[in-house]
Parts: structure tokens; C-alpha cells; sequence
């Protein structure tokens, strides 16, 4: 039995206890691990592990033993309960004796869990689970995570109260971090609003989100972006100070430009532009670079593209000019670029 979708993510969470196997591959570990983490626990329950009623399984070792599958489905532990059967990083080489120990499967055995990577179409473990009544087969693939996957992982962390702004950025989050990292913000956004009953806000969701850019170096970006020329001089020295060097500053720079130009160009509106950028911008930050584009303009920002590219060829040339005094001309120059 193959399942997709909201289907899956359902079955994730309440798997069948009446199945003899359930098979969990893609091409991302992270995203697989997750997913047979929630099964088990939902076979198993929290006291499942402790209680030796999981039971887990190389699939190198099955090679050497194909007969430790079958012990493993029929041993009998001390602690009541349904018991899981856990082989990790199979492949087509283990189909046969995966499909030897699910053929002699009965009610009352333990429900056999499998993990693998990308597998075809054609792949010989595939067509022991897919065909089988008995199995369930899930592929899991890097499409973006759906509305209802991404409200089940903000409920496990108590987060039921969300503004609409604030649930926005989560799914732009969501959509840009991988499965662990995303949900590892929740987790701390969980922790963060702990006994507050107001509602999740953007702005706190921008404050626990992973940081990209030192805040220091955002603060000269939009001094540059917001034509506040006299500004730049001091948070340039700040960042001096730092170690911060003039090519990672005009890296920046550039990174902070383009997206500006991707959201004044964009047929979509700038919203949408914006929207598609990665690393996500949200939140405040998103708020203030969509003015920030409406008062430049496509046709000046590419003006200014063109300034910070020439920039980063003199600091990666022989010129013997003073590169943080290159870069600070520059950034400058930027800020007095009046529409």
C-alpha cells in the first residue's frame, strides 16, 4: 500500500498497529529520521524503548544474519505491549530477506519498520511493501511542507495562538530550514512563549528564527538602503572593530540589493519576490526591505548593483587602494542615490 500526502503525515502520526511493516525512504535523512521517529513512538509509545519493546537493526548486519529479521518480528519480551522491529539504511540487496520475514508475519509479531534512501521505481524493496496489503510504503520527497504538517509541528510545541502575520513566517521558515532545523525553532519558540497567553507575533518569531546576518551588519545595510548617509561612517567603524571583513561586507551588501531588486522586478508585486528568496526574509526585516524597494525602484537598484559589483572587483584586484575605505565610499555613495 503506497501512501502520499496528507494521507501519510496522518498515518505518521496513528500508524496502522494491525500492519505487518511500514517502509520510510528518501533522499533526505533528516526528514526520514524525523518522520520514523513519530511512527515508532506512536507504535510504542513514550515508554516503549525503556521497556525493550523496540528492537533496532543494521541493515549491514542482516547480510551476515538474514535470519535475526525473523527472531526480531517473533521474540517475545518481558513487558507487555506492541513491540517494533527497526531496520535502519536498507536497500534493494535486503529485500529478500525482508520479504522471507514479512511472508511469515502473524498477528501478535512485532511490526517491522524500515528506513531507507532514494529508491526508483523499480526498486526490489519497493515491491516487497507497495503491492503488499499488509505493508505501507512512504516516499518522502523535498517538496515544501504542507499547511497541515507544519500546524501539527506548531501544536506539539503548545503554540496554538498565532497571529496570521506570525503563522506567514513560520511557513516561510518552514519552506526554507530543513525538517530538524525547523523543527527545532518551533521547539524554542515553544520554550520562549511558555505561560503567555497572547498570541505568537511576528516579531517573535523573527527574534527565535537562526540568524543570517550579524545585526550589526544589517543596521549598515539599511542605513545604506535608507539613504541615512550620515550614519554609515560610525557602524562602519563598529563593525572594524569587529573583524568584520570588506569583501564579506560587500558579499553582504550585495545579497541585501538583490533581494530589493528581485522584489522592484517581480510581475508578481514586490510581496511575491520577496516571498521567494532564500535564506526567507520575514517579519520586520520583510516589512521594511518592501519599502525599502518601492522607494528605490527596479532601474536605481540596478544602478546601485552595478556600483557594489565594480566594489567587489577593486577588493578582489591587485589595487592598492585601503579596502575598507573602498567599501565605505561605496556604501556611501549608495545611501546619497536619491530617487
Amino acid at each position: 500500500m503506497i501512501l502520499k500526502g496528507a494521507e501519510a503525515a496522518r498515518y505518521f502520526a496513528k500508524p496502522d498497529p494491525s500492519k505487518a511493516g511500514l517502509l520510510i525512504f528518501g533522499a533526505d535523512t533528516m526528514r526520514v529520521a524525523l518522520r520514523r521517529q513519530e511512527a515508532i513512538a506512536a507504535l510504542i509509545g513514550p515508554e516503549g524503548e525503556a521497556e525493550m519493546r523496540l528492537t533496532r537493526m543494521a541493515a549491514g548486519d542482516l547480510r551476515r544474519d538474514p535470519a535475526m529479521l525473523l527472531d526480531a518480528l517473533k521474540a517475545q519480551g518481558f513487558f507487555p505491549g506492541p513491540r517494533v522491529a527497526f531496520l535502519e539504511e536498507a536497500g534493494d540487496a535486503h529485500a529478500p530477506a525482508i520479504a522471507a520475514a514479512l511472508k511469515d508475519w502473524r498477528a501478535g509479531d512485532a511490526q517491522l519498520v524500515v528506513t531507507a534512501g532514494s529508491l526508483t521505481a523499480k526498486s526490489a524493496l519497493r515491491k516487497v511493501f507497495e503491492p503488499a496489503p499488509h505493508c505501507v510504503c512512504i516516499g518522502l520527497y523535498d517538496d515544501p511542507p504542507s499547511r497541515e504538517e507544519i500546524e501539527d509541528t506548531l501544536r506539539r510545541a503548545g503554540l496554538r495562538s498565532i497571529d496570521p502575520a506570525a503563522m506567514t513566517d513560520l511557513t516561510t521558515l518552514a519552506r526554507a530550514l530543513d525538517p530538524g532545523d525547523f523543527r527545532q525553532t518551533v521547539e524554542k519558540i515553544g520554550l520562549y512563549k511558555h505561560g503567555d497567553s497572547a498570541p505568537l507575533t511576528s516579531a517573535e518569531v523573527a527574534l527565535m528564527a537562526p540568524a543570517t546576518i550579524e545585526a550589526d551588519l544589517d543596521d549598515i545595510l539599511h542605513a545604506a538602503a535608507e539613504h541615512r548617509a550620515a550614519e554609515i561612517s560610525p557602524l562602519l567603524r563598529r563593525l572594524e572593530g569587529q573583524g568584520v571583513q570588506p569583501v564579506a561586507l560587500c558579499i553582504a551588501a550585495l545579497r541585501h540589493f538583490r533581494i530589493l531588486h528581485a522584489a522592484a522586478s517581480h510581475p508578481g508585486g514586490a510581496s511575491e519576490g520577496i516571498a521567494r528568496m532564500k535564506p526567507p526574509v520575514f517579519g520586520p526585516r520583510c516589512d521594511r526591505m518592501l519599502r525599502q524597494a518601492s522607494g528605490w525602484g527596479m532601474h536605481r537598484l540596478e544602478q546601485a548593483l552595478a556600483l557594489l559589483v565594480d566594489t567587489d572587483m577593486t577588493l578582489r584586484s591587485a589595487s592598492r587602494a585601503p579596502h575598507m575605505a573602498v567599501m565605505e565610499r561605496a556604501l556611501i555613495r549608495l545611501s546619497m542615490m536619491k530617487r
